[in-house]
């Protein structure tokens, strides 16, 4: 006879959750009325509030048989069960350890989002005792059918989730090309405030130096009254002067169901922008942060002819403009591409901030929205030289799962990338907090391949630690014509055709001498996906990748091609 199970522990503080209290997870909410109504499970909702009425939501699925699965929930789960606890079954629980009442209190204590019973093997019914219970204690209980598995409900989870964040992905790239569209309109700024407003569903607003807003657009929810005022104080926070310590990049606040959020313009001026929503939806502050940028170079204060041009041609780069059209506005022939991301941030100094990282070298803020390889490992695109308006994507992706019905801990956000242009006579220095990847001086016809060195020197300081990476030519360069140069590296690497992760991998290998860690630290990949690949490239190139003739060949070839 199996030990008894100690009683569970009655609800409050004793025995901490470990997501009692944590912030939400990274992953899309699922709706859980999606999840009634995919027919292929068969979910019926049987106790507990409508799911329809409270917009239920799940983060993630659980499966446990515990009598108290409170220590082990980290808020937002579909808990699923088959009742082994629940005594009267050919489990052997014992009747001590198991209360109905504390049992619900306690996933509602925990923060789970519903239950999931399944019926059978165990159970023929959902006990009447936990029926009851859950109704008393608001906790969505949902019956599983038999012919459903509980990895079924699991997979259906995280479709869902790849739906929804696929959404999100659609309409912040829709809405960035309207916002850079409205930026190019004669009426820029109110242009570009009308459509915030419209494709946040909400109110937008460009704030004076005097805290009281010059421009706005849609309207305030009406549903309080005061969302004005506590916006134009969310705004006092981000404007310089508003206190003793650093500016922050942004401030957010909700009052009454109201999502409210405040952006400094980059620079000295000392306008902000104010965002309120009835509602808050992913890609919100992505949107907001794109607006700003834009706001920040249509409003800069101009100094004459030549800053008005500066700011025509910054627009329009973002607008996707060739660059060789563009850079000559900005009074340079040659530039320098800089990619930059956070390092380290200091809590009592704040996140460090794009524009003052411009600000100290001198340079043009191009993209700090997220464009750019993001660690993956990828190439990015130069600034607006692709042909299309700068597009940012989320960078956390799906983690993968353990086992069908288990997540696996989600992946830590990556910082995005900031990119900066800057004249090639004006060396960029080391910064702090920040870990810089500085191409080779280009003209605008070769921005391009400047963005690509940029990205890669980026990655080679992350993989060294450092805080400053320059990209240098190879020494052979100089004693091959470039035409045939190139023409080498093409026959040379035409076995890995146009597959960029074999490449990168191969290119990024080559360059930190072989290290399989550092390489995966670099690619943001794990160490056997970098032996696989590299594996590859040795088999299409029919080569032996221990040879060290052979990898200077492929690494001039490399060079080469960007």
């Amino acid at each position: 006879m199996p030990p008894a199970v100690p009683p569970a522990t009655p609800p409050g503080p004793p025995a901490p959750a470990a997501g009692a209290g944590a912030a939400p997870p990274p992953t899309p909410a699922v709706p859980l009325t999606a999840l009634l109504a995919h027919e292929e499970l068969g979910l019926r909702q049987i106790a507990g509030p409508d799911a329809a009425a409270t917009g239920a939501v799940v983060h993630w699925v659980h499966t446990s048989e515990m009598a108290d699965p409170y220590p082990y929930l980290l808020g937002g789960e579909l808990l699923l069960t088959a009742g082994v606890h629940i005594p009267g079954t050919d489990a052997g629980a014992d009747s001590r350890a198991y209360d109905a009442d504390t049992y619900a209190a306690r996933i509602v204590a925990a923060g789970g989002a519903a239950l999931g019973f399944g019926v059978a093997p165990v159970h023929d019914t959902v006990p009447r005792t936990l029926l009851d219970a859950c109704d008393r204690h608001g906790l969505p209980l949902l019956e599983v059918p038999p012919r459903t598995t509980f990895s079924g409900v699991a997979r259906a989870v995280w479709q869902l989730m790849a739906e929804a964040r696929h959404a999100e992905l659609r309409r912040v790239t829709q809405a960035q090309q309207g916002l850079a569209a409205a930026a190019a309109r004669p009426d820029a700024v109110p242009a570009l405030l009308r459509q915030l407003a419209v494709r946040l569903g909400g109110y937008a607003a460009l704030y004076g130096p005097d805290g009281a807003p010059t421009r706005t657009a849609g309207a305030l929810p009406a549903q309080e009254p005061g969302a004005d005022a506590a916006l134009a104080r969310l705004v006092e926070v981000v404007t310089p002067g508003a206190g003793a310590g650093p500016v922050p990049a942004a401030a957010s606040d909700t009052l009454a169901g109201v999502h409210l959020a405040a952006y400094p313009l980059a620079g000295a001026h000392g306008l902000a922008l104010g965002v309120a929503t009835p509602r808050r939806e992913p890609g919100d502050h992505t949107l907001a942060g794109v607006a700003a940028v834009l706001l920040s170079l249509l409003t800069a204060p101009h100094q004459g002819a030549a800053e008005s041009a500066r700011s025509a041609a910054l627009v329009r780069l973002l607008l996707g403009a060739r660059p060789e059209d563009v850079l000559p506005l900005l009074g340079a022939e040659r530039w320098t591409v800089v990619h930059a991301r956070v390092r380290h941030t200091a809590p009592e100094q704040g996140p460090p901030d794009p524009a003052a990282l411009a600000a100290a070298l001198g340079s043009t803020l191009v993209d700090s929205t997220g464009a750019g390889d993001g660690g993956q490992g990828g190439d990015a695109a130069p600034p607006a030289a692709s042909g299309s308006p700068v597009v940012s994507a989320p960078s956390a992706a799906p983690a993968p799962l353990v086992t069908p019905a288990v997540p696996a801990p989600p992946l830590p956000p990556v910082a995005p990338v900031v990119r900066l242009l800057l004249p090639a006579d004006r060396g960029p220095s080391p910064q702090a907090g920040w870990t810089l990847g500085v191409s080779a001086p280009a003209g605008a016809g070769a921005l391009l391949a400047a963005d690509a060195q940029a990205a890669r020197a980026l990655r080679r300081a992350e993989a060294a630690r450092t805080a400053l990476v320059r990209h240098r030519e190879s020494g052979l360069a100089g004693l091959v014509a470039p035409a045939e140069a190139d023409a080498h590296a093409r026959e040379l690497l035409a076995p890995l055709g146009d597959s960029a992760p074999l490449t990168e991998t191969l290119r990024t290998w080559l360059s930190l001498h072989g290290s399989w860690d550092r390489t995966a630290a670099a690619l943001s990949v794990h160490r056997n996906t970098v032996r696989q690949r590299v594996a590859r490239c040795a088999a299409l190139l029919a080569t032996d990748l221990d040879d060290p003739d052979v990898r200077m060949e492929l690494w001039f070839a490399l060079s080469r091609r960007s």
